[in-house]
């Protein structure tokens, strides 16, 4: 069972949250707060799985209450703004509900948690980065999801800015993260994993060739060597890969 609050000022709208939450046999509404003191107050007790949060209220809005939050549970925001919704998506929510809000899409959402709630609480990442290392695998969230992923099957991580895509073995598309390179280094055995451009980290373990300041992969992937760090990878090539050259 999905222990939920529903934090929204709008009467119809939390009237609404409430039938629907009703009609999921997994989910139990444990409280329903118009603002975010209210909130904060339930919270506290440390008893809620997952809560349907609106980001536009008059006290304090719903990313600012996430925000505050150190561990905070499961959010899925529901606002009348779209333009609002990246803004979620960065605080890692599960799910973006857009008012008037379907049955249908607010079932998918409530499926979501369902999924989310599967991952094992012992291997579930602190909340404040809900990705991290548990022994040779790295758990990722993508798309709604969390991944495992062993460590040993990723080849090259590649920086889209906000995001990272994350090349594995024997995967023909890359996983998708809303990640900084650096956190995601931060997580990675620093002994297999390096840093060889600005936009890639790669498993060292993975490298079969290096041509022309570039590593290759499958004969027609390739990932620059940046001058910041060619000097670091060389050096390890050198050492591991005597008499190759150049």
């Amino acid at each position: 069972m999905i222990k939920c609050i529903i934090v929204d000022d709008e009467p119809l709208a939390v009237a609404q949250l409430e039938k629907y939450v009703e009609r999921v046999p997994f989910l139990e509404n444990v409280g329903t707060c118009s603002s975010a003191a209210e909130a904060m107050e339930i919270l506290s007790a440390g008893n809620v799985d997952a809560m349907f949060v609106d980001i536009n209220m008059h006290d304090i809005d719903g990313v600012q209450l996430v925000r505050s939050l150190s561990r905070p549970p499961m959010v899925v925001f529901t606002t009348a703004y779209s333009e609002y919704a990246i803004e979620g998506f960065r605080l890692d929510a599960v799910d973006y509900l857009l008012k008037p809000i379907s049955f249908d899409s607010f079932l998918k959402a409530a499926n979501k948690l369902h999924r989310f709630s599967a991952v094992d609480a012992a291997q579930r990442p602190a909340a404040e980065f809900s990705e991290g290392l548990c022994h040779d695998c790295l758990y990722v969230k993508s798309d709604y999801r969390m991944l495992r992923v062993p460590v040993s099957s990723i080849k090259y991580i590649e920086s889209m800015s906000e995001y990272v895509r994350i090349f594995v073995e024997g995967c023909s598309k890359p996983i998708v993260s809303l990640l900084s390179m650096k956190k995601i280094e931060e997580c990675l055995p620093a002994d297999v994993f390096m840093r060889v451009h600005r936009s890639y980290l790669v498993n060292l373990n993975k490298v079969k060739e290096v041509s022309k300041m570039r590593i290759v992969y499958d004969g027609d992937v390739y990932v620059p060597i940046g001058d910041m760090y060619k000097d670091k990878f060389f050096e390890y090539i050198d050492k591991h890969f005597v008499g190759k050259g150049r």
